[in-house]
């Protein structure tokens, strides 16, 4: 297959892949998305229902201002479509006083003055009686936080995209690239496309498409439970906030019940089994689910009725736990996103933003330093 040469190429059209090609769709390019299964699809991280949104960013002070431009871009997105996809209900996180997440947290609200309380655990169970935090913890409670319709939130996204006059093909997987001075040829299972630009949004095929070290990731597997709640009327959006527990160094997060399925829950890196993408993601279990029906037994028995079902997806992490997002280090007409390990959906809108400006620009105005590769190079 050969036609028209394009400004830009999207290799994977998922969470960064369809950020990205509505963002170069809407400056007017001339762009083409290629994903090798459907939009969304169940296959790597972008399925599930809901995502938590949060401000307060315990990782790294430096996402705050990225999460805040994605809330304004996430509301420009949902006028566009006519849906709402963001939901905010406040973040509650709740941990112990030496631990990673809440320094993390305090130190977030205060370099960028967000608004916060500060709550023994009385004061947790008196504002918010679904939950039963540890005696020996604290909380801090944001009112900005809350969720992002997951599915939803990709079909926005593509199909603003093609209303923008970006062209998206699916069931057509990226075999092979060539990057050279005047432009790149992408090769897939269809056909060859030459464009000025490439960018690469693969998730978890990173390894295999970005040519870059392959050790540096790592795709987990991820267990997640939907229960059905005790006391339903505690678990509402307007009653209960997203959430994320810290014990024992282990992080639970969940959310209020939006739909039939009941509370969502998750664990970071459970069970973190290792898996090769193209192999598919084995089903969960029950039993898997279990130590997750434990933490709402102890901590949220408002919702710790019987499991209601389980489901698996993929998490692509770095060896630092934060993002890839740059200019490909021996290509500069290659932008590279991938390897959000486990916490990258909510800035989808502003990724997409990013992207668009290294493809056309070579460089951004969003502050990107602590998430380029050369913190990575050797």
């Amino acid at each position: 297959m050969t036609g028209p040469r394009y400004d830009a190429v999207v290799a994977g059209v998922g969470t960064m892949g369809s950020a990205a090609l509505f963002h170069l769709a809407r400056r007017g390019r001339r762009v083409l998305g290629l994903e090798q299964f459907e939009v969304p699809h169940t296959r790597g991280s972008m399925h599930g229902a809901t995502r938590i949104i949060r401000v307060a960013y315990f990782e790294h002070p430096d996402y705050v201002p990225l999460v805040q431009r994605a809330y304004e871009l996430w509301r420009e997105l949902e006028t566009l479509g006519g849906e709402q996809l963001l939901y905010v209900t406040g973040a509650l996180e709740v941990g112990p006083a030496d631990g990673l997440l809440i320094p993390g947290t305090i130190r977030a609200c205060e370099v960028h003055d967000l608004a916060h309380d500060v709550l023994e655990p009385a004061d947790v169970r008196r504002r918010y009686p679904a939950f039963e935090p540890p005696e020996d913890s604290i909380a801090i409670d944001q009112p900005d936080g809350g969720f992002v319709l997951a599915e939803q939130a990709v079909r926005a996204h593509a199909a603003q995209a093609v209303a923008a006059g970006a062209e998206l093909r699916t069931g057509e997987p990226v075999l092979d690239w060539e990057a050279r001075e005047d432009g790149v040829t992408v090769r897939t299972a269809a056909g060859t496309y030459e464009a000025d630009r490439l960018v690469l949004t693969p998730g978890a095929w990173a390894a295999g498409l970005l040519r870059l070290p392959p050790e540096l990731f790592r795709v987990e597997r991820q267990v997640l439970g939907w229960f059905e709640p005790v006391r339903p009327e505690q678990l509402t959006p307007d009653r209960m906030p997203v959430f994320i527990f810290e014990q024992d160094g282990i992080h639970h997060y969940g959310f209020p019940v939006v739909d039939e399925l009941g509370l969502k829950l998750g664990r970071m890196h459970y069970p973190g089994q290792v898996v090769p993408p193209e192999s598919g993601i084995p089903d969960a279990s029950p039993d898997e689910a279990e130590p997750l029906h434990e933490f709402l037994r102890r901590c949220v028995p408002a919702a710790a009725g019987r499991l209601v079902e389980a489901r698996s997806c993929l998490f692509t992490m770095l060896p630092d736990e934060n993002f890839l997002l740059d200019l490909h280090p021996t290509e500069p007409n290659v932008v590279i996103a991938s390897a959000c390990s486990g916490h990258g959906f909510k800035f989808a809108p502003v990724v997409g933003e990013i992207l668009a400006d290294l493809a056309l620009d070579g460089f951004t105005r969003h502050a990107i330093d602590f998430l380029r590769y050369t913190r990575l190079d050797g």
